[in-house]
C-alpha cells in the first residue's frame, strides 16, 4: 500500500523523460529480469508447460489487463494530479471485490456491506469536489478521469485471472509470467534509446519505478495467495491515504516539480470516508453463506 501511495509522484517524474509506453516496457523489463534471475537460481522457475488451456486464456487475461492498467493510469495521471489519480484508481479494489464475490462466491456480512457503501460515497464525494475546484480544466480533468476508470476495470480483471493462477503456479512464478508477457506488449512501441544520456538522479526514480513493479505486485500475488481477494480489495483502498500524505511532503520539498493539490474540505471528507469504508469492509467479520 505505501510503495503504491507513492508510486504517482515517481511516475509524473519519469513521464517528463519518457513517453509512456518506453516507461512501462521498462518497469516491466527490470521486475522480470530481477524475479527471473532470483527464481533460476532457487530452481524455481515456473512450468508453464503444465498450465491446461484454461490456465493458458486466464494467463492472457491477467497479462493483458495488467498491461492495459498500466498505460491507462499513465495516461489518466498525465491528465490529472496524484493524488487525484490515486483516489479515482479506488474504482480497481472495488470493481475486483464484486468481481470476487461473483467469480469465487465471498461474500459480504453487513458490517462489510456499510463499508462498502460508505466507500462508494466517499469516492462520489471526492470526485464531485474535485469537479468543482477544477473547473477550469474540466476537459482534460474528465478525460483523465476516463482513462483511470479503464485502468481500473482492467486491472480488477487481472487480479481475478491471478488469483484464479495461483492454483496452479506460484505467487511469484505467475507474477515472472505477466511480467514477461508485459515486456513483450509493450517491445513494439517501446524507445530503448531515449534512456541513454538520462541523468543519475532519472536513472534512480525509473529503477524506484521498476522496484516498485516488482515488491509490490509481489506483495499483491502473495496476499491473494493467503486471503480473500474481497478482503484484499477492501485493505488497497488505503492507498489515498499515503498518496494523500505524500502530496503534502513533496509539495515542500519540491514546490517547482509538483503543485499543490486543489483539496477542499469535501474532498478531505471524501478521502477520510473511503477510509473508514475499506476499514469497515475489511475487518467486517466473518462470510455469510
Amino acid at each position: 500500500m505505501g510503495l503504491w501511495g507513492v508510486l504517482p509522484f515517481a511516475l509524473k517524474l519519469a513521464l517528463t523523460w519518457l513517453d509512456p509506453a518506453t516507461l512501462t516496457w521498462f518497469r516491466f523489463l527490470v521486475s522480470a529480469l530481477v524475479l527471473g534471475a532470483v527464481l533460476a537460481s532457487r530452481g524455481g522457475l515456473p512450468a508453464v508447460g503444465r498450465l491446461p488451456r484454461s490456465g493458458w486464456a486466464l494467463l492472457a487475461v491477467a497479462t493483458l489487463g495488467l498491461a492495459g492498467n498500466y498505460i491507462a493510469f499513465l495516461l489518466g495521471l498525465d491528465r490529472t494530479t496524484p493524488a487525484n489519480a490515486q483516489v479515482l484508481i479506488q474504482l480497481a479494489p472495488l470493481l475486483f471485490g464484486l468481481g470476487a464475490i461473483a467469480v469465487f462466491g465471498e461474500r459480504f456480512g453487513a458490517l462489510q456491506w456499510l463499508g462498502f457503501a460508505v466507500l462508494v460515497a466517499g469516492l462520489a464525494l471526492f470526485f464531485r469536489s474535485q469537479l468543482a475546484a477544477l473547473a477550469r480544466d474540466l476537459d482534460r480533468y474528465l478525460s483523465g478521469a476516463a482513462l483511470l476508470a479503464v485502468a481500473a476495470a482492467t486491472w480488477a480483471a487481472y487480479g481475478l485471472a491471478q488469483k484464479q493462477l495461483l492454483r496452479a503456479l506460484s505467487s511469484q512464478g505467475v507474477m515472472l509470467c505477466i511480467f514477461a508477457g508485459c515486456t513483450l506488449c509493450f517491445w513494439p512501441w517501446a524507445h530503448p534509446a531515449a534512456l541513454v544520456g538520462l541523468s543519475a538522479g532519472a536513472l534512480a526514480v525509473l529503477l524506484f519505478c521498476a522496484a516498485n513493479t516488482l515488491v509490490a505486485y509481489g506483495a499483491f500475488a502473495a496476499a491473494l495467495a493467503h486471503w480473500e481477494a474481497s478482503r484484499v480489495s477492501a485493505v488497497l483502498a488505503l492507498t489515498p491515504l499515503a498518496t494523500l500524505a505524500f502530496s503534502a511532503l513533496v509539495v515542500r520539498v519540491a514546490p517547482e516539480r509538483f503543485a499543490a493539490e486543489p483539496l477542499s474540505t469535501p474532498s478531505l471528507g471524501g478521502a477520510a470516508m473511503v477510509v473508514v469504508g475499506s476499514l469497515l469492509t475489511s475487518l467486517g467479520g466473518g462470510r455469510e453463506g
